[in-house]
């Protein structure tokens, strides 16, 4: 059952009410704190005050209700659903929450910041990780094990990987303390192996994606299978096991086709067109990347990734005119999205380059990359793409003579690879 002082403190804060004036008339300011902060036991009839004033029900009858609608509403927020279906439950939900006390609140207010995640309100989803910080102390197992995971989705959200992978880790090591579902495990290997992918920690990839991998074929889930076909695709890939590779990206693009699942058939050819363009098959590419921009269906940051994989190819066999052409489109792109969510403002950095480059402005294009593009991935630990936009200014520099900052550039390239090689 979920402590009464930790359930009080929720609420109270939930209606923005102080201290003063939920405990005036009933208990001191240091008595409600100290019920707030489990450090006394209030008497039934100062609890009972306590929730009349916050408008709360101590009933128990619908908690058998409360609880399965909140199994319900779980499983929505780690499958493909509505975005509206998946409100709609919620809202459903905190109506009945508001007004009643259940063992199920903790639990559910911890789903709250995968919920907000979903929505993309990453403000909301802080907000209530450091609202629920304050009574983390008095969660069990379970409330730790969802706990961590979904401070890692946040972290990953943001592009922190490494601490991503810090609370996934935890998450993990609660996994011997409580029963879990086959499928919730398997959803969190499959997590870990997207995180260790963005870290480029590529075996460590394989490993936990073909856990995951396990136990969604038997499962017959094939979503969730071409997911994990993706990641081991673009681990081999990176280890230059093309021909495993191609095949992964075939299975997972096949298992999206039967599933009518546009998400996983853009993200595969957008994996593809990455694929082919690191064997050097420019032609084969552009085509992949081509069949995502071409897709009424494909979201901002889909375009945005396929149009900056289009204006690198294209400049790399010096078809200028294209290039220019899908700059001016990443621009356009950029403009809609303005805020810049952590994800997009990678391709405004790659498309500005171009831009600078293709347009001549050989002054802007160096303080861009030097000043602004490098320090960016330096501090993403995008190794990767460093080694990229390093050698580019390398040649640069070595094609007007300059040597001695060509050199520069091609040892930060050269470091950056051994990064990335390192596995």
């Amino acid at each position: 059952m979920i402590e009464i002082g930790s359930f009080i403190k929720l609420q109270r804060t939930k209606q923005e009410m102080t201290q003063g004036d939920l405990a005036k008339g009933i208990v001191s300011l240091s008595y409600l704190s100290k019920i707030e902060n489990l450090k006394t036991e209030a008497s039934p009839e100062i609890i009972q005050m306590l929730c009349t004033r916050l408008g709360i029900q101590i009933d128990n009858s619908l908690d058998a209700t409360i609880q399965e609608k909140c199994k319900k509403w779980y499983s929505m927020l780690f499958e493909v659903n509505d975005k509206k279906d998946i409100i709609a439950t919620y809202n459903e939900i905190q109506n009945l929450m508001d007004t009643n006390l259940t063992e199920s609140l903790l639990l559910f207010e911890i789903h709250k910041i995968r919920y907000y995640l979903i929505l993309g309100d990453f403000d909301e989803a802080l907000i209530k990780i450091n609202e629920l910080n304050e009574i983390s102390g008095t969660f069990d197992n379970l409330h730790l094990f969802y706990w961590y995971k979904f401070r890692g989705n946040y972290c990953s959200i943001l592009t922190d990987f490494s601490t991503a992978i810090y609370f996934y880790k935890l998450a993990e090591e609660k996994l011997n303390k409580i029963e879990m579902e086959e499928h919730e495990i398997a959803d969190l290997q499959y997590t870990i192996g997207v995180t260790h992918s963005k870290l480029r920690n590529t075996l460590e990839a394989i490993d936990y994606s073909n856990l995951a991998l396990e136990v969604f074929m038997k499962q017959y889930n094939f979503i969730r299978c071409a997911q994990c076909h993706i990641i081991l695709g673009i681990s081999y890939r990176r280890i230059r096991m093309y021909d495993k590779a191609i095949k992964n990206l075939n299975l997972a693009l096949h298992l999206g086709q039967l599933s009518n699942n546009n998400q996983i058939i853009l993200l595969t050819h957008q994996n593809l067109g990455h694929l082919y363009s690191t064997r050097g098959d420019s032609n084969e590419s552009i085509k992949h990347f081509q069949e995502v921009i071409q897709d009424d269906t494909a979201q901002t940051i889909d375009n945005l990734n396929s149009v900056a994989s289009l204006v690198r190819e294209y400049y790399n066999v010096q078809d200028y005119e294209n290039a220019k052409k899908f700059v001016e489109q990443g621009r356009e792109l950029i403009r809609q999205d303005s805020d810049r969510e952590p994800y997009s403002k990678h391709y405004y950095y790659v498309i500005n380059t171009y831009n600078y480059l293709l347009n001549d402005e050989f002054e802007k294009f160096e303080k861009f990359v030097i000043q602004d593009f490098i320090p960016y991935l330096n501090k993403q630990k995008d190794f990767a793409t460093l080694s990229i936009y390093s050698e580019l200014l390398a040649n640069h520099y070595e094609k007007f003579g300059k040597y001695k900052k060509a050199s520069k550039y091609y040892q930060v390239a050269n470091f950056a690879y051994k990064q990335i090689t390192n596995i």
